[in-house]
Parts: structure tokens; sequence; C-alpha cells
């Protein structure tokens, strides 16, 4: 391989590596999230397929 063709490879691969880092480091860094708040529903939800049940 090429001196030119080492360069290319090593600076793709570093640039994918790089910025999956950072994108993994920007997702795991997140806060917590609490679940309880955000998922809110009825007690009871009428899905109507027992009504005319053959």
């Amino acid at each position: 391989m090429t001196p030119g063709g080492w360069i290319v490879m090593i600076l793709s691969v570093s640039s994918v590596l790089s910025l999956l880092t950072f994108c993994l480091y920007r997702v795991l860094r997140l806060p917590p999230i609490d679940l309880q708040q955000h998922l809110k529903g009825p007690l009871e939800i009428d899905t109507r397929d027992t009504e005319d049940a053959d």
C-alpha cells in the first residue's frame, strides 16, 4: 500500500472512531429520566374487542 493510502485509511478510521466516541459520550452523560412522570395513562383502556366476541 502506498503512503497516501495509509494516510487516507488512518484519517478515515480515526474520524469514524472519534465520531463514535463523541456520540457515545454525549448519550451516556445524559441525566437519568424519571419514567413515572412521563408514562401517564388511563387506568382502564376500553379496546372494545370483547363486546361482540364470536
